[in-house]
């Protein structure tokens, strides 16, 4: 049974290197890579602005309240 586990084993690290491999060499991947890179920091920096807007608004709106 051990040794059934140690060959398991090696194919798959064998196919991850072959796989990493294939994709680090992939220009098609780097792109893709970059590209969802770009949009993930995008969405990050979009919501921190909506983050920080919206509590800007809610400060505003708890003020009005308590002037009244």
């Amino acid at each position: 049974m051990a040794g059934g586990n140690f060959m398991q084993r090696v194919i798959s690290y064998v196919v991850n290197e072959m796989v990493v491999n294939g994709l680090a060499n992939s220009p098609a991947f780097q792109r893709f890579a970059v590209r969802t890179s770009r949009r993930i920091e995008d969405i990050s920096s979009k919501a921190a602005q909506k983050k920080q807007e919206l509590a800007e608004q809610l400060k505003d709106v708890s003020e009005t309240f308590k002037n009244r």
